[in-house]
Order: structure tokens, then sequence, then C-alpha cells
């Protein structure tokens, strides 16, 4: 069975960036372009074991889903990293307080180094 990870990105092109590359590793992919989306994407389907999550977004930020994620029982141990535009160390201890399992600045990581960070947090080689 496929491992089944959630894109959230209101950037089309970075979602599919994303996709294309961790569907290639054999995962099952789902996307959502804002907060809201990704909220009830979650609820709605109870296998996701990973969520790939950006922060500034219409409707619903990272960090309000982040939040809600983590405070409801169903989906408080799913694995989340925050795949970010925001390099400041304020926005990465707030990520962290909210319980993230990985923060990722775009600018400072390539798709590879997402793939490895995935495979990481699914305890994957």
């Amino acid at each position: 069975e496929q491992t089944k990870i959630l894109v959230v990105d209101d950037e089309a092109r970075m979602r599919k960036l994303v996709k294309d590359f961790l569907t290639n590793k054999g995962f099952s992919v789902i996307e959502a372009g804002d907060g809201e989306e990704a909220v009830d994407i979650f609820f709605a389907q109870k296998d996701i074991s990973l969520v790939l999550l950006d922060v500034m977004m219409p409707k619903i930020s990272g960090f309000d889903v982040l939040d809600i994620l983590r405070n409801t029982p169903e989906t408080a141990n799913v694995r989340i990293i925050m795949l970010t535009a925001l390099s400041q160390p304020k926005d990465k201890e707030r990520a962290e307080s909210l319980g993230v399992d990985d923060y990722l600045v775009k600018s400072q990581v390539v798709i590879g180094d997402v793939v490895a960070r995935v495979k990481h947090h699914l305890g994957m080689q």
C-alpha cells in the first residue's frame, strides 16, 4: 500500500514540483491549495501519513493548520513538515512550539532534501 502524503501550498507550481517528485518515489500524493482545504481533506481521509505544509496561505495559515491537527486526537500524531519561505528564527520557534516535526525553508533546500526528510520522518531509508 502506498504511503499517502498531503502537500499543502497555495502555489500550484510548487505543489506540482513536490507531487511529481514524491509520486516518482512511490508515494501517493494529495494536494490542497489552502489551509481550509487541507483540514477538510485531512478529516475526510483518515490515512494520511505525512503533511508537507506551507505557512503563508489564504483562509487558514499553515500555523493554524498545524495547531488544529496537533490538538485533534485523531490527527495528533501525523508527521508534519513545514516547507515555507519564512526563514526567521521566530517563525521556526512558533512552528516548533506548535509541535511541527520538521521546518524547511524553501530557499535553503532542494527537492531531494525534502524527499529525504519525508522518508526520515516516515521511518524509511
